[in-house]
């Protein structure tokens, strides 16, 4: 098995992570934020897309997906090239979009990132796609610091669809249980 290969596992489970923390959400529920500065679903599903998006496009010199047209379908009032680094409360409070558009572009982010992964052999790997650090990052270091960071958030909003399947009915429990 190729370093490739265990990529592909690997952005594969986060994306049956993000189908299964988005089946059948409501509006409200991507929206909800266990207290005002925290991160709701909407806002880490479009962030980690959105990082998965931006760094295997600068590591393989690609076009992003955002870019094509998904920043219109959005249609957030960010500027396109953001990926939610370092968001305010606002910021985060202005990430809307339903679950549908959510799992479009992780679709086709996943599908673009895959189609990139196919591409690389083993000596790629040690390829160096960033000269800003120090030590460079390698294409290996990229790519799993963007697995990394993709499983992180995911977990995130799976933790958050958990606590809004165990509100009591009163708070006005979520569709998704």
């Amino acid at each position: 098995m190729s370093a490739a290969d265990l990529l592909v596992d690997g952005f594969g489970r986060v994306r049956e992570i993000v189908h299964h923390v988005l089946d059948g959400l409501t509006d409200a529920d991507l929206q909800y934020r266990v207290d005002p500065a925290a991160n709701s679903i909407c806002w880490q599903i479009w962030h980690l897309t959105r990082v998965q998006d931006d760094h295997v496009a600068g590591a393989g010199g690609l076009t992003q997906v955002w870019l094509s047209d998904w920043a219109e379908r959005f249609g957030l009032p960010l500027d396109p090239r953001d990926i939610g680094y370092g968001h305010s409360s606002d910021q985060v409070a202005a990430v809307v979009a339903p679950a549908s558009l959510l799992a479009g572009y992780h679709d086709a982010t996943y599908e673009r990132t895959i189609a990139f992964l196919h591409t690389l052999t083993d000596d790629d790997m040690a390829r160096i796609v960033d000269r800003n650090w120090q030590p460079p990052v390698t294409m290996a270091v990229r790519l799993v610091s963007v697995l990394t960071d993709d499983l992180e958030h995911a977990g995130q909003a799976a933790f958050i669809r958990g606590i809004i399947e165990r509100r009591p009915a009163q708070e006005g429990a979520g569709s998704a249980k």
